[in-house]
């Protein structure tokens, strides 16, 4: 552990009693629009609010009830692309196991969390971090982070995996191994919905075997000036799905139409985004929308981000047959996920989303080796 990776941690610059954040985490002019009290801003019930679908029905016996449902789950993805989920099916109690191990984790002294540091000089982005410079905008993120594989079981490196709490990886392991069953639900309504058969788009992202869940817990401490810095920058997701947990702490923002707006905190849920691997795969139809993280004066703010990743190589990512037409061609060239990653099909122009252009505008700490450019809210 060197002293320059100590001191390059936010929570210990935060805790420095600084009344001015240093210039590299000052955003640019252009991006700091709605950056307002998030407390606030939370409050507001004008204009859109992000869709939230109760997931009782989605097996419910009545096919009126459960096509209501399933309905309800496909004109979210379609219109928004980001939803909070209730009646999940996921213990509350396992939620607060998940949440309560992370918190312990990142509530311990920082010369405890190096012994986990990842080395991003040299591709190992597995373990805690923090966000390093990049050429592709020069202003860092005001968060740290553990990032590391969680799903399935023979992929996963426990040995980088905290070992206090001692609850951490039984809690982290069941939690993931649930999230993969909710996905499977999940991607049969979302192929439904584009008149495919059920298990078409699981299989299209990896299917059981291929299908990788990575877990990255974002920690964003208290910052002097939250009206210039930001948790994680405009993006969208590369995933296929994600499905975050928070500690009840506002701070998810949504690029929607041509606004942004203050996600508000839904007891019991897990928030989902459609991601950027669906949206290719429905030539658009289900939207992967442009997100981002703000931070505030009073509260911490923790997020925990489960990303359901295709394989890198193996599968061609392109709007599926079925999803284009001679009214609807494709909207999207032939790429691996890993091309994907490479040549970031969306990226954010001011306030607006181009598609097709080449960027490192979304990375993840798994997407962007040997970059590293966090994007995970």
């Amino acid at each position: 552990m060197t002293t320059a990776a100590v001191t390059s941690r936010v929570e210990r610059l935060a805790s420095s009693g600084i009344q001015l954040i240093p210039k590299e985490y000052v955003r640019l002019q252009e991006e700091l629009t709605n950056m307002g009290n998030v407390f606030e801003e939370e409050k507001n019930n004008e204009g859109p609010q992000v869709p939230t679908i109760d997931l009782g029905d989605i097996e419910a016996e009545d096919e009126a009830v459960r096509e209501r449902c399933r309905n309800e789950l496909k004109k979210a993805a379609m219109e928004w692309g980001v939803m909070h989920l209730v009646n999940h099916g996921i213990s509350n109690e396992l939620i607060n196991r998940v949440k309560v191990a992370g918190e312990a984790f990142f509530n311990s002294p920082v010369e405890e969390k190096e012994k986990y540091a990842n080395d991003q000089a040299s591709g190992n982005l597995q373990g805690y971090g923090s966000k390093l410079a990049n050429s592709a905008s020069g202003q860092l993120e005001w968060e740290d982070y553990f990032f590391h594989c969680a799903f399935p079981e023979d992929k996963r490196d426990l040995s980088i995996w905290p070992k206090t709490p001692e609850d951490y990886i039984p809690a982290a392991s069941e939690y993931a191994k649930q999230l993969r069953g909710l996905a499977t639900k999940i991607l049969a309504v979302l192929s439904v919905g584009l008149g495919l058969e059920e298990g078409r788009l699981e299989k299209e992202v990896g299917g059981i075997e291929e299908l990788i869940l990575q877990m990255k817990i974002n920690y964003y401490p208290k910052c002097p000036q939250p009206e210039l810095a930001l948790g994680v920058e405009a993006h969208t997701d590369v995933s296929s799905l994600t499905f975050i947990l928070h500690n009840m702490v506002p701070g998810l923002q949504l690029f929607y139409e041509d606004k942004w707006i203050t996600a508000k905190c839904v007891p019991n849920s897990i928030i989902m985004h459609i991601g950027d691997t669906i949206e290719i795969l429905s030539n658009g139809k289900y939207k992967s929308i442009l997100h981002r993280s703000l931070v505030n004066k009073d509260k911490v703010r923790i997020s925990w981000a489960v990303f359901c990743e295709p394989p890198k190589e193996k599968i061609i990512l392109k709007p599926l047959p079925e999803t284009v037409s001679e009214t609807e061609p494709p909207r999207y060239l032939p790429r691996t996920f890993a091309q994907h990653i490479d040549h970031k099909l969306f990226r954010k122009t001011g306030g607006a989303v181009e598609k097709n252009q080449s960027t490192e505008d979304n990375k993840s700490p798994e997407d962007n080796q040997p970059r590293e450019d966090g994007k995970r809210s």
